[in-house]
């Protein structure tokens, strides 16, 4: 029996369902979000692509075996597979999102100059016609012998071609064109959406084929689509980069079968994304020298220390109130470490704007960089310079402490390794450092703001 549709309405927003309509989305509180939509139920959905239900069966892990050289797919960029955990998994489901022109086709593009050479991939857009998708292939010197093009929309289609020709690896360019003819709404609804990735997610889980999907982003910067998209993939990857930078990072925000702290950082060029291995070399690069107001801090991205330059700024207001601006760094944290700064070490905002700004488009979410957004305050302030040879890192506590923050051994040799021979950095991670200081590096503990900025002025 064919499965009945009903009406439903939805949000474009957050995927919310209702029977009724609404002005205010429950869920997520948007106005005029609530659109109206045919809802086909599961029965009919699977019916219509031919899949059918199979009788499973369990087992214990034990008897369970993984094969070398089959747990992952190396795609021919560290970077990316630093990200993915060490590579791509068999069967996994990456959804990767990002701005328009941020560089998602792109990047799914180079891969496939690497994957292509000894396994079979299967490219679908839904944007693109093959002889575009060419054009693009030849500017980023893509000439594989093992790279497919699928110019199709229909998402039983893609399912068919899938079974017919068994690629290793199938790149689905965008979820958002895809759309299944069981599910009346148009393409990019929500209903749709979730309904294309489950059948994918099928497809990648049953035929052991891994699959990545791009994905757009709305107004606020998250994927378009339900929220459950988001739970049904393996892995979520997102694109980030300010459109006057050409440095672009990859962070993983659900990742299955890795940490969700790996960046990877890449710069968009002529010919493409080209990697940038040494990223801390890349975002110190032009500092100024004997300047008041900056400061180097080393935040840790998964398991990578990356240094970074804060600049600050502080200069008396021409208003009543006095302002404050953020970049890079957390609004309510610089309003915090401000009051900090006044009430516990005596210096003194209350008649001065304050800017930070973190070069190079990195966001330091860290608590570790407290102390380095601290000193280029008061540097700024006093007006004198902190020492070009001096990195810090350290969390600031309510009563003025500094607080020892973890992989303490790991920034001290990235710091060493580019050349700084003066490292400021909480007392008690001095004494629980278990590694052996590099030669020529001297280790500043301190417990208060105040200790930190007299012993490296100058």
């Amino acid at each position: 029996m064919a499965g009945k549709s009903k009406v439903i309405y939805c949000c474009s927003e957050c995927g919310y369902e209702a029977s009724k309509w609404y002005g205010k989305c429950p869920g997520c509180g948007q106005w005029n979000t609530m659109q109206e939509e045919l809802s086909a139920s599961v029965g009919s959905v699977i019916g219509s692509t031919g899949a059918r239900p199979a009788t499973a069966r369990a087992v214990y892990l034990r008897d369970l075996s993984l094969q070398e050289g089959e747990k992952r797919y190396g795609t021919g960029m560290p970077e990316l597979d630093r990200v993915l955990g060490g590579g791509l998994v068999k069967g996994s489901l990456v959804l990767l999102g990002g701005e328009p022109g941020i560089g998602k086709s792109t990047l799914l593009m180079q891969i496939c100059k690497t994957l292509g050479e000894n396994m079979t991939v299967l490219y679908v857009s839904g944007e693109e016609s093959g002889h575009q998708l060419k054009l693009r292939a030849n500017r980023l010197g893509v000439n594989a012998d093992g790279l497919m093009i699928l110019a199709e929309t229909s998402l039983e289609s893609v399912v068919e071609q899938m079974r017919a020709v068994s690629p290793d690896i199938v790149i689905v360019d965008s979820i958002q064109t895809m759309n299944c003819a069981a599910v009346t709404s148009s393409p990019g609804s929500v209903t749709q959406v979730r309904e294309c990735t489950n059948l994918l997610m099928r497809a990648a889980k049953g035929m052991d084929i891994p699959v990545f999907l791009v994905g757009h982003v709305n107004k606020d910067g998250a994927i378009a689509g339900p929220k459950v998209l988001e739970h049904i993939v393996d892995t979520v990857l997102t694109f980030e980069g300010e459109r006057n930078l050409s440095y672009r990072l990859l962070r993983a925000v659900k990742n299955r079968y890795g940490s969700t702290n790996e960046i990877g950082v890449f710069e968009m060029r002529d010919t493409g994304l080209c990697e940038v291995p040494n990223p801390s070399m890349m975002l110190l690069s032009g500092r100024p020298k004997n300047v008041s107001g900056t400061c180097v801090a080393c935040v840790m991205e998964g398991s990578r220390p990356i240094l970074a330059e804060v600049q600050g700024l502080v200069t008396p207001t021409g208003f009543g109130n006095p302002r404050r601006m953020s970049t890079g760094f957390d609004y309510n944290r610089l309003s915090l470490l401000l009051a900090v700064l006044e009430k516990r070490a005596g210096y003194f905002f209350g008649n001065q704007d304050a800017y930070i700004n973190v070069v190079g488009g990195l966001k330091l979410d860290e608590p570790a960089a407290d102390l380095t957004v601290a000193l280029s305050l008061v540097s700024s302030l006093k007006d004198q310079a902190v020492d070009d040879r001096v990195i810090a890192f350290g969390e600031v506590g309510l009563a003025g402490e500094i607080r020892a923050v973890g992989h303490a051994a790991a920034r001290i040799s990235e710091a060493a390794r580019l050349g700084f021979t003066r490292i400021v950095l909480p007392r008690h991670n001095l004494k629980n450092l278990e590694c052996a200081v590099p030669e020529g590096v001297e280790l500043l503990g301190v417990r208060t703001i105040r200790q930190a900025f007299d012993a490296v002025v100058g």
